[in-house]
């Protein structure tokens, strides 16, 4: 994604974008309950569904309608992050995936959470958002639904583990590779304002 198409282009706090980040939000505690409490996988897989949809519809009409937000660019990765912790909490607790996969996933988001938090004392308040992030989290949400129908017997979720796992390993290295993008933008961001500065 080009970072022309992730700039603030209105200053709106209510718009349908951030309605639609802000329902997704909302929706990560009652996904973790219909899997870990009922374990009603059927409807906690609709609901990863409608917020893969809704994730990516609000950045097409964001772009779309001119509604690039400080605050849709805050709440959007902070409804993908916690739909995928939750959703790395409750299959680690159902022993569907190992711990090795939520350590590698978790410590992501941790040196993301380093590094945004040394840009904010600085005055930056986020790097826009990389096509390459994105696909990750569209691999993740993918791979968490399917792994989570693999969950039993017979040739459906046979088939369903299989591209569980190779959506969750693509996404894995996807997201790292993001991350690694994201520590560049950021160095770069960096050392342009060192130059301005000086």
């Amino acid at each position: 994604m080009d970072v022309q198409e992730t700039q603030v282009t209105s200053d709106r706090v209510l718009t349908l974008p951030n309605v639609l980040s802000f329902a997704r939000l909302l929706g990560v505690p009652v996904f973790l309950w219909l899997i870990l409490v009922p374990q009603a996988d059927g409807w906690a897989i609709a609901l990863l569904v409608v917020s893969g949809i809704t994730d990516w519809l609000d950045g097409y009409l964001a772009r779309r309608w001119n509604q690039i937000t400080r605050v849709g660019q805050l709440l959007d990765p902070i409804a993908d992050r916690l739909y995928i912790l939750a959703t790395l909490f409750g299959l680690l607790l159902r022993d569907i995936i190992p711990l090795w996969l939520v350590i590698l996933l978790v410590s992501r988001d941790v040196l993301m959470a380093v590094v945004l938090a040394a840009l904010k004392r600085r005055g930056i308040t986020g790097l826009p958002v990389h096509f390459i992030g994105k696909a990750a989290t569209f691999n993740l949400l993918y791979a968490f639904p399917l792994l989570l129908l693999g969950d039993g017997s017979g040739t459906i979720a046979e088939v369903c583990r299989v591209f569980g796992w190779a959506f969750a390993i693509w996404g894995t290295a996807l997201y790292w590779w993001a991350g690694a993008l994201y520590l560049e933008q950021a160095r770069r961001i960096l050392a342009l304002r060192t130059r301005t500065v000086t």
